[in-house]
């Protein structure tokens, strides 16, 4: 008996894999969907994005937001741009969290509104400043403040000493001190022909 569910499951297993194999790759079936939108063909490629979205593909949903926020083969639908763009956001994607911000911000199908289009923008840096005090964050920034500091202390002094050079000379040249220095200019003799 021991043996009946091993074998029902590696029948399992075995049928599982075949028909994911069957049902292509996301990457295929999205660059598939995309010739279909390039081509005039809307609707398969629509279907084929939504059926992607569902399963929680980030570049399906963005993809259904665009073509519904830009009229692109579909009605002109904001609000359900601003659902697909969500559903990209919330996973993570900083360029639909963007495009809400933008839609808040010009009032595409949501009321007009900067602090939430605000909130939207900087989503994205907002999550990771708990790293902020970090020991290991504060040693970096630290580190990284001191180099600089460094950097720009050794251009200073050599703006200053070219700059010092410039003047020294200058004032040479006025009180006549370079006057000791005979300049010698190269001059033909008088038995040389030029050619």
């Amino acid at each position: 008996m021991s043996g009946m569910p091993i074998r029902f499951l590696l029948v399992l297993w075995v049928s599982l894999t075949s028909l994911s194999a069957m049902a292509g790759t996301a990457d295929d079936d999205l660059r598939t969907a995309a010739k279909l939108h390039r081509a005039g063909d809307t609707g398969p490629a629509v279907a084929i994005w939504k059926d992607w979205a569902a399963k929680g593909n980030v570049d399906a949903a963005y993809n259904l937001a665009v073509i519904h926020q830009h009229a692109d083969g579909v009605p002109l639908d904001y609000a359900a741009a601003l659902r697909w763009y969500r559903q990209a956001a919330d996973q993570g994607d900083k360029v639909a969290q963007f495009q809400i911000g933008l839609m808040y911000q010009n009032g595409q199908g949501v009321a007009a509104d900067e602090a939430e289009a605000h909130r939207w923008f900087t989503m994205h840096r907002k999550h990771h400043l708990h790293h902020a005090h970090e020991p290991q964050m504060v040693a970096w920034r630290e580190q990284a403040l001191a180099l600089i500091e460094e950097r720009d202390r050794r251009e200073q002094v050599a703006a200053s000493r070219a700059g010092s050079a410039l003047v020294v000379a200058d004032l040479r040249r006025r009180a006549g001190l370079d006057a000791g220095r005979p300049t010698e200019t190269a001059a033909l003799e008088t038995t040389t022909t030029i050619r």
